[in-house]
């Protein structure tokens, strides 16, 4: 493994799993906090504007295609991997198909959607905002710790 296209799968999964868990952990540890800091309607309408600005190309790409890296990761290393860091390599890929891209499916984008639906100036999104924040936020603090711990696995791998 330490040559050869399979080294530079590992690399790139290391290096994007890292980035997208350093774009979780900077939203967690201030852009969160930040936006709890502000009137209810100015955090909605600010939040609002970060998920549709978030589906521009330059972090779907990283974040889609980290999930797609790691699903080829873990299809290579099931069928042609040698037993050397196998383990870790799944792992690595379960973490981050699971607990980083998977939880963005089933935890943040559905509080994202109901968000967007409410009018910021309303009451019903000032009663929904302090809810928002903190299931939000706890959520992605386990996206980032899913991924820092893919990009971990996949790095104790290649030693």
């Amino acid at each position: 493994m330490n040559d050869g296209p399979y080294l530079v799968l590992v690399v790139l999964g290391v290096l994007a799993t890292g980035l997208v868990a350093g774009v979780f952990c900077g939203f967690s540890t201030f852009v969160m906090r930040g936006l709890a800091a502000l009137p209810p309607a100015q955090g909605v309408a600010a939040m609002n504007a970060i998920n549709v600005a978030a589906v521009a190309p330059a972090f779907m790409i990283l974040f889609l295609g980290s999930a797609v890296l790691c699903a080829v990761i873990a299809v290579v290393t099931f069928v042609l991997w040698p037993n050397d860091g196998k383990v870790e390599l799944l792992l690595g890929s379960a973490l981050y198909l699971f607990g980083a891209f998977g939880l963005t499916v089933v935890a943040n984008v559905p509080r994202n959607e109901t968000l967007q639906r409410l009018d910021p100036g309303t009451a019903e999104a000032a009663a929904y905002w302090p809810a928002y924040i903190r299931e939000w936020t706890f959520w992605n603090h386990l996206r980032a710790v899913a991924s820092a711990a893919a990009a971990l696995v996949y790095a104790l791998a290649l030693t």
